[in-house]
């Protein structure tokens, strides 16, 4: 008999491409009503008794409760007492890393597994904690990207993912493995390349499976063996095929940079972002100003990996190098915010920072000196705007994608109250909701 097994794999495929619906999809039409005490628009506007209408996925009605019908037969939400915001984005993630994975022995003892299982339990805390949307800043072996599609398949819940892939590291460099034998092949925390074709090959591997940017690394950094948070790691050529490959493709570049000339170089190369920034010079903030450069400060990372750092069994090396730049770091990051360089909110989480993304915008406050309805606008619309989704999300207004989170009492007398989210819609389906 005639084999016809072959026969069926087309008609299978047609089947499972088809079978990509969301498993939460909603009823069409319909409509949830939500009413609180205060709306932080997003775009520096407050609200009070604010009514939020809400058809499927998208709003279709905002303002205070005096000018808002409420439409018959419409599921009402009372969030007495809470503030309404856009959802939170945090523009610079790992969601596949955890605590205590292993530190520099991971290499040895882990497998992308591992990271995907991390990933789906990451993608949940983060979500719940009002981070609608993130931006990943590397991941080996594309587990950000099977996160993102198993989100936006319904199968795990989580926030809307930015995908990076592998980040794009030289020899030796921060994203490389240091300080073990050369007798051991051990992979890198990133993608090695050396060289204007590597890099390129690269980042069409990154597009070609399903990175939706590239991250590049421009200068040494903290938890790296064997180079100064400064010191520049792609050459001038490099860079310029990284940023206008990724542009050729359709993609923008975020670069992890520290200081001095890598910082510079990636600024002028044409990087969207600056992950980190941490001893950003005058020079550089006004070729950022002049570019519309943002900077993504990371704060509670390094923050923390200076206070807590012992503790948390951050090596001896790395400490030494974040704590001799903490204070300097402080005074330079604020002389960028005051010089009206372009922010977004990241929290470089990591290890037990999933789910804590919130406490970023304390810091933001106190380190950078942002009001607090400032704090808000940077990590909504703000990031918005770097990761290009600014029609859909960042703020709650008619035709955005019903995006929302709540707190209770009044973040801008209280800007920690952040941390501890209430209640979190995405797209219109309710994912928490605190009696």
């Amino acid at each position: 008999m005639k084999n016809t097994s072959l026969f069926f794999i087309p008609l299978f495929l047609m089947l499972v491409s088809f079978n990509t619906e969301p498993l939460n999809q909603k009823n069409a039409n319909a409509v949830v009503v939500i009413k609180a005490d205060r709306l932080i628009t997003g775009d520096g506007k407050e609200v009070l008794s604010p009514v939020v209408v809400i058809t499927n996925d998208r709003i279709t009605a905002v303002g205070p409760s005096s000018s808002i019908k409420i439409p018959k037969g419409a599921k009402v939400i009372d969030l007495k007492g809470q503030t309404l915001m856009p959802g939170f984005m945090d523009a610079h993630t790992h969601l596949a890393s955890i605590d205590d994975d292993g530190g520099d022995l991971a290499a040895l003892k882990e497998t992308p597994a591992h990271g995907a299982i991390y990933g789906t339990i990451n993608a949940k805390k983060t979500l719940e904690a009002g981070f609608t949307t993130v931006r990943e800043a590397g991941s080996l072996d594309y587990v950000d990207v099977a996160v993102r599609d198993a989100v936006n398949r319904g199968l795990i819940p989580g926030p809307r993912i930015h995908a990076s892939g592998p980040s794009l590291s030289t020899t030796g460099g921060h994203a490389d493995v240091n300080g073990w034998s050369p007798f051991l092949d051990l992979p890198g925390t990133g993608a090695i390349v050396d060289g204007v074709d590597e890099v390129r090959k690269q980042v069409r591997r990154n597009v070609k499976y399903g990175s939706d940017h590239i991250k590049i690394v421009a200068t040494g950094g903290i938890l790296s063996v064997g180079d100064a948070v400064g010191a520049p790691q792609m050459t001038d050529e490099e860079l310029a095929a990284a940023v206008g490959e990724a542009k050729r493709l359709g993609r923008k570049v975020m670069a992890h940079a520290h200081a001095g000339e890598g910082l510079l170089a990636a600024v002028k190369a044409g990087v969207s972002s600056i992950e980190h920034g941490s001893l950003v010079d005058d020079e550089a903030i006004a070729e950022m100003k002049k570019r519309g450069t943002y900077l993504v400060p990371t704060l509670i990372i390094l923050e923390e990996i200076e206070r807590d750092g012992e503790k948390k069994g951050v090596p001896a090396y790395a400490m030494v190098k974040a704590k001799a730049i903490a204070a300097e770091r402080r005074v330079r990051l604020r002389a960028a915010y005051e010089a009206g360089v372009l922010f977004a909110l990241g929290t470089d989480a990591t290890s037990d920072i999933h789910g804590r993304n919130g406490e970023e915008f304390r810091y933001m406050v106190e380190i950078l000196g942002a009001t607090p309805m400032d704090a808000i606008t940077i990590g909504t619309l703000s990031t918005a705007k770097l990761l290009g989704v600014d029609k859909d999300l960042g703020t709650v207004e008619v035709g955005k994608l019903a995006d929302l989170v709540a707190v209770k009492g009044n973040p801008l007398s209280n800007i920690s109250i952040l941390a501890h989210v209430d209640f979190v819609m995405k797209g219109g389906v309710v994912v928490k909701l605190k009696d």
